[in-house]
C-alpha cells in the first residue's frame, strides 16, 4: 500500500469547458438552472448522482444536492473510464483546482480508509483525466465552501472488492468526528432506446432503493445493464448499511432523450438519497 506519488499533488480540471462551464460566472448560472429552491434539506449517509455533462444530467444532480445537508467531508466514489492508474485508487492528499476555487483532500480520512483496505492503492494517476468525480464538485461548491473530499476511482468491479472497500469506508467514518456523506457517481443505461433504458434502469434502481448491494451487483451483470458506476453504488450501499442506513428515496430520474430529443439512443440518469 505504499505511495505511488511521492509528493502531494495539485490536480487540474480535466473536463472544465466541456462537461461544465470553465468560467465561474457562467458555471454559477448553469448550476442556478439545475438546483431546486425551497426544498427541505435532510441529513443523509449517501447519495447516487450522475456525472454526464451538466446540460444532460445537471438537473438530476442538482435535485439531489438541493435535498441534502452538507457535511464536512464528501467521500466520492466514481468509475475509472480512462484506464489510467491502478484498478482501485484513492487520492490521499493535495488539492483539486476547480473554476470555483481549489478543494482540498481530507488527508486524515483518506489515509484511514487506505489503511483499512488491502485492495485500495494510493494513486493520483487514475484521477488525472477522469471526469466522474470531478463533475460532482461544482454542485458541492455551489452550496458550500466548507468541505473536503476523498476521491476513490474504481476499475475493479468484483463484488468482493466492493464489499471490502465499503467496509473500509464505513470503519473510517465511524472513527472520525467529522460529518461525512458518501457519493456514488454513476450514469445509468448507456445508448439504448428510451424504453429499454427505462426498463433496465428500473431494475437497478429498485435494488438501490431496497438497500440491496448484492442484488444490484447481480442484476447489473445478469441483465447487462450498462450502469457505468454500479460498483461505486454497490460500495456506497455496503458502507451506508454498515453506518445504519434504513431508508432510500429516488429523487429524480430522466434520460438524455428529454434534452436531446433523440429517444433511440439515450443515457439514463438517476438521483437517489440514502438515509
Amino acid at each position: 500500500m505504499g505511495r505511488m506519488n511521492p509528493e502531494p499533488s495539485r490536480r487540474k480540471p480535466a473536463v472544465a469547458g466541456q462537461f461544465y462551464y470553465s468560467s465561474p460566472e457562467k458555471l454559477r448560472s448553469q448550476i442556478d438552472g439545475c438546483v431546486q429552491r425551497g426544498i427541505t434539506k435532510e441529513d443523509v449517509i449517501g447519495i447516487l448522482s450522475p456525472h454526464a455533462g451538466l446540460m444532460y444530467s445537471g438537473t438530476v444532480a442538482g435535485a439531489v444536492y438541493s435535498r441534502i445537508n452538507f457535511p464536512d467531508i464528501f467521500v466520492i466514489i466514481g468509475p475509472n473510464h480512462t484506464g489510467l492508474g491502478v484498478p482501485l485508487s484513492i487520492y490521499t492528499e493535495g488539492e483539486w483546482d476547480m473554476p470555483f476555487g481549489a478543494v482540498s483532500i481530507h488527508k486524515g480520512l483518506s489515509k484511514e480508509i487506505l489503511q483499512n483496505s488491502k485492495m485500495l492503492r494510493d494513486d493520483s494517476n487514475a484521477h488525472l483525466m477522469e471526469h466522474s468525480i470531478e463533475v460532482q464538485i461544482p454542485f458541492m461548491q455551489y452550496f458550500s465552501k466548507e468541505f473536503k473530499i476523498v476521491p476513490i476511482a474504481m476499475m475493479d468491479t468484483r463484488l468482493e472488492a466492493c464489499r471490502e472497500i465499503g467496509h473500509a469506508i464505513a470503519s473510517a467514518i465511524k472513527k472520525t468526528h467529522n460529518s461525512v456523506v458518501i457519493v456514488a457517481s454513476s450514469d445509468m443505461t448507456h445508448y439504448e432506446s428510451d424504453e429499454s433504458a427505462q426498463r433496465k434502469d428500473r431494475m437497478a434502481i429498485e435494488k438501490i432503493i431496497s438497500l440491496d448491494p448484492e442484488g444490484l451487483h447481480t442484476i447489473v451483470n445478469k441483465e447487462n445493464i450498462s450502469m457505468c458506476g454500479f460498483a461505486p453504488a454497490v460500495v456506497m450501499l455496503f458502507a451506508a448499511i454498515e453506518l445504519g442506513a434504513h431508508e432510500s428515496e429516488l429523487v429524480k430520474y430522466m434520460t438524455s432523450g428529454e434534452v436531446s430529443g433523440d429517444y433511440a439512443h439515450v443515457v439514463g440518469y438517476a438521483g437517489v438519497i440514502i438515509k
